[in-house]
């Protein structure tokens, strides 16, 4: 009998599941996201979320896997705002 190497699995994908976030927020978020897909139609860079401020509700486009947040800050995954949109 002959026994193939076994391979390293990458990364499972998980589910994360979504985060509870103040509907404020959240909402400002969708705005942040939906302008961006807007502008920007034909972008190959899909963005990994929304860094977006609590209190003064402006926010940029993350396009790292671990953004670094300031105090503050909430991240919201664009996989939270893509079954919200579209």
């Amino acid at each position: 009998m002959v026994y193939a190497p076994r391979t390293p699995d990458t990364k499972p994908q998980v589910n994360k599941p979504y985060l509870t976030l103040d509907p404020s927020v959240l909402k400002a978020a969708r705005r942040i996201y939906r302008t961006y897909c807007v502008l920007h139609p034909k972008q190959n860079r899909q963005p990994y979320g929304i860094a977006i401020h609590r209190k003064s509700q402006r926010g940029q486009i993350i396009f790292r896997e671990n953004p670094i947040l300031l105090p503050g800050e909430t991240f919201v995954p664009t996989t939270q705002l893509e079954g919200e949109i579209h």
